[in-house]
């Protein structure tokens, strides 16, 4: 059984090439919880996906434009949004920005 971390430092957490002009950071996980630090160029895209795990995204800066289900919104710097659990989403960065992203349970195709 692998020990409970109770903090995580950011210098030691690898920043890795998520996409064409995106970079993403895991800060921290456990079994049922993670959060990242995504990194978008301007026009980066996040294609539309879909999985089964429940994710909110905090705008920490710059502005996207993030297709939810059948739904558009253009957010910026404080905005967050909610994906449920296996609707279609994604994004377009607009101005170069990043993102905080916590998933329940956590993700595993982000570890290793």
């Amino acid at each position: 059984m692998e020990k409970i971390r109770n903090a995580f430092f950011s210098a030691d957490c690898p920043v890795r090439e998520a996409g064409d002009g995106v970079t993403r950071q895991v800060l921290s996980h456990c079994d049922n919880l993670m959060i990242c630090r995504m990194h978008f160029k301007k026009g980066a895209v996040g294609a539309l996906h879909s999985h089964v795990h429940e994710q909110m995204s905090y705008v920490i800066s710059g502005r996207f434009e993030f297709t939810i289900g059948d739904e558009k919104y253009t957010v910026s710097a404080g905005d967050t949004l909610y994906k449920q659990s296996g609707i279609t989403h994604g994004c377009v960065c607009l101005e170069e920005g990043e993102l905080i992203d916590v998933f329940t349970p956590q993700r595993e195709d982000f570890l290793g």
